[in-house]
């Protein structure tokens, strides 16, 4: 209802933030950003960006571009894509003793001593 609203309001308005170009740059201004965060892993971080994200103040420039560059609610999807691979990554490459229980059930249902 609401879209068809809006859509009957601004029948010939058209959203550049979504076309190709604009996608490509956001996608640009993303991969920089979390390369930015790879490359800095070893610093503290000390800045907070969505879905309490932690960067350090070396991305800064890099996280300012990436939200300027995406509709925010991409950079909120990203970043929670971003925190999800991180957590299941470490989860992965930890030792036995800091898994958590649904990855050491899984475990023992496959017959892995644990």
């Amino acid at each position: 209802m609401a879209l068809e609203k809006y859509a009957s309001t601004n029948p010939d308005k058209v959203h550049t933030d979504v076309l190709s170009e604009a996608r490509q740059a956001c996608h640009k201004a993303r991969d920089a950003f979390y390369k930015c965060l790879e490359k800095e892993s070893n610093k503290k971080p000390t800045e907070i960006a969505s879905v309490g994200l932690l960067y350090p103040v070396e991305c800064k420039k890099s996280r300012a571009q990436f939200v300027s560059q995406c509709r925010p609610t991409w950079v909120k999807h990203f970043d929670r894509q971003y925190c999800s691979k991180k957590r299941v990554q470490r989860l992965l490459d930890d030792n036995e003793s800091r898994r958590g229980p649904v990855v050491r059930r899984c475990l023992e249902e496959d017959g892995a001593n644990v």
